[in-house]
């Protein structure tokens, strides 16, 4: 029997055939599963973060800065909410910028091209919230929210803003603040510190000093973000923070998780007193100068006033009127410039203190040590006539007399017996011509001359005129010539000469106090030099000459004082006018005083500066009287009304 097989015959090689396509298969589908694991399973963290980010906001709360406190714990600057207006370019249409721009300087009435200006500024990152304008009005915001529908990218925002309650007082050693700019941002020392476009930093005074310790660390809030846009924050009717259930576009945002709370900078405690700083301050009304009032046994500044001064406000709100740039852009006289250590000034004759004190010590006078002045002075008593400021001279004067009626021919001698070297070495180890140390920006040193000074200053002219000579001496020995200090530098000096020989470290915030330096001024020494200053500032009988300090004396308080008038011009050019008031203010001598307390606590040290003031005799030691009544009696008597008044009422 035929058996017949109807199956198919198979081609040789198909069950490979088959195996290999099953393997193709297999591959195919292996790579996207493999893909699906690595992106689902291995890759998933960083693709959850990325549509986290498409997802989720981070919204940021910005810190309050550190509270500044004067003495006593008096408020000098804190915070307030207020509402900025921003800009953020990447939730406009880039063809509605420009629109958007002219309608929301309409709406804050500012100048439109100033407003494009800084959009394009800013325009690197397109979504960078550009501060159209700060501290907005509520008027202002209405106008805005009412309009926020034709403002795509536009949103009010919360922000600390700074407050400074005594505005224009002490305004200059607060400093002020400014955004930060794209120079500082490429230095390294603000890299390091996470700083970025838009944060505002101190950019002067204590502002500046302490921008770390009073700089906070803002914090932010995670917010959900549905259709596009960015959500930012606004205020309530009581000025707190809050989200806003809808950006400009309409786009709902809710708040996803807790976020970080902003941390607030930490506060500063000065020494400054507020109070006598106004007193110093409306002292100098109406002149150009500066006055420092230092406790003489610690170095803490009680006041350090500089007139003209400014408004630190200025600098954190908006500026309709132009203020701030007249301030930055000031000349002559700048008041945005520190004069009490950020200018210098020939010191005149209260460097004549210093002389005596250091001539004494080095033993190259004592109490009894006389020369005659005659009015003039010649060196080795030929060649030029150096001139003293009484042309009748003081007859034969020791170092007590020398220092109350100020009288230069005595110093002259003084200057050449003790040597230019050692005149320097004295000035620098009292304070006068270096940095004194003080923690504010910027301190200039001034400068003290010697022969290394004058041969690289001269370096390019003929050997004779490179050379140090005594008539160099003879200048310097009065604070003359090229010797330049600031009326800080000179209070430093002074405060050695009040707390019996220590060199303190002047300083504003209360925990920066350094210990003195060791003690170089004998008891001797001290006590010739008050004698000196005592009398300078002691109204003496009809029948006897007085100091040239005596309008600064007050009865009753234990006072040590010096005068001194410091040249701008050579004398030769004031002869050509006929009254002092004739001479042009610029070429007028500079006013000092510098001042002590010795019997009342607590002690200071006084420096006085009146620039063009003609005299420190009568410019000058005239405003160290009512600060020294306002110090130690009108603020006392004040005290004990309030207390009278407290105990009868109870």
């Amino acid at each position: 029997m035929i058996t017949i097989n109807n199956e198919p015959k198979r081609y040789e090689g198909v069950e490979n055939r088959v195996q290999i396509m099953a393997l193709v298969l297999a591959l195919v589908f292996a790579i996207p599963c493999m893909r699906l694991w690595k992106l689902q399973i291995i890759e998933q963290s960083v693709y959850q973060s990325v549509a986290d980010d498409q997802r989720i906001s981070e919204t940021t709360l910005e810190s309050d800065r550190g509270v500044i406190y004067g003495k006593d714990d008096v408020i000098l600057a804190n915070n307030r909410a207020s509402v900025s207006i921003v800009f953020t370019p990447g939730e406009c249409p880039e063809v509605r910028r420009e629109e958007t721009c002219i309608r929301l300087a309409s709406l804050l009435r500012l100048d439109t091209n100033a407003v494009m200006e800084k959009v394009s500024k800013n325009a690197g990152d397109p979504f960078q919230q550009i501060v159209i304008k700060s501290d907005v009005s509520r008027s202002e915001l209405f106008r805005v929210e009412e309009n926020s529908l034709n403002l795509p990218g536009v949103a009010p925002v919360v922000r600390p803003q700074r407050r400074y309650l005594y505005r224009e007082t002490g305004g200059q050693l607060l400093g002020y603040l400014g955004e930060i700019s794209k120079k500082q941002l490429k230095d390294p020392y603000w890299e390091e510190r996470n700083y970025r476009q838009g944060d505002v930093i101190g950019q002067s005074g204590l502002e500046a000093q302490y921008e770390q310790q009073l700089q906070g660390e803002d914090g932010y809030l995670l917010v959900t973000k549905y259709a596009s846009g960015r959500p930012q924050l606004r205020t309530d009717r009581g000025g707190m923070p809050m989200l806003a259930k809808t950006d400009s576009a309409g786009n709902v945002a809710t708040i996803e998780g807790e976020g970080r709370e902003p941390r607030a900078g930490e506060p500063l405690h000065l020494t400054l007193d507020i109070e006598l700083q106004a007193k110093c301050e409306s002292l100098l009304q109406g002149e150009v100068g500066a006055i420092v009032v230092l406790e003489a046994e610690t170095g803490a500044v009680l006041a350090m006033a500089s007139v003209p001064t400014y408004d630190p406000s200025v600098f954190v709100t908006h500026d309709p009127t132009g203020e701030r740039s007249r301030l930055l852009n000031a000349g002559d006289p700048k008041p945005m410039r520190n004069r009490a250590y950020r200018e210098h000034y020939p010191p005149g004759s209260v460097f004549k203190v210093m002389l005596a004190a250091a001539a004494l010590e080095e033993g190259v006078v004592t109490p009894a040590t006389s020369y005659y002045c005659g009015g003039g002075y010649k060196i080795n008593g030929k060649g030029r006539t150096w001139h003293c400021w009484k042309r009748s001279g003081h007859g034969r004067v020791a170092v007590k007399e020398a220092l109350a009626y100020s009288c230069d021919v005595y110093f002259y001698n003084v200057g050449l017996d003790l040597g230019v070297d050692k005149i320097q070495e004295w000035a620098h180890r009292m304070g006068m011509g270096v940095i004194t140390g003080i923690d504010l920006p910027q301190e200039i040193p001034g400068l003290i001359p010697g022969k290394e000074w004058k041969a690289e200053e001269k370096k390019d002219q003929p050997i004779w005129d490179q050379n140090w000579y005594p008539g160099d001496t003879v200048n310097l020995s009065i604070g003359q010539g090229a010797a330049s200090t600031t009326p800080l530098q000179n209070a430093v000096m002074m405060a050695a000469i009040v707390n019996g020989g220590y060199r303190v470290t002047p300083h504003l915030n209360r925990d920066a106090l350094l210990p003195p330096s060791e003690r170089f001024l004998s008891d001797a020494t001290i006590e010739r030099v008050w004698g000196g200053m005592r009398m300078c500032v002691e109204k003496a009988p009809p029948d006897y000459p007085s100091g040239t300090g005596w309008r600064a004396g007050v009865e009753g308080i234990g006072i040590l004082g010096k005068t001194g008038s410091a040249q701008v011009m050579n004398l030769s050019h004031h002869e050509k006018y006929k009254t002092e008031e004739d001479i042009p203010y610029e070429f007028r001598d500079h006013a000092w005083f510098v001042a002590g307390v010795i019997d009342h606590e607590p002690k200071v040290a006084i420096c006085i500066l009146v620039e063009h003031g003609h005299h420190g005799s009568t410019a000058a030691s005239v405003l160290a009287k009512p600060l020294i009544e306002y110090m130690y009696r009108e603020r006392n008597l004040e005290s004990v009304q309030v207390a009278q008044s407290s105990s009868e009422g109870a």
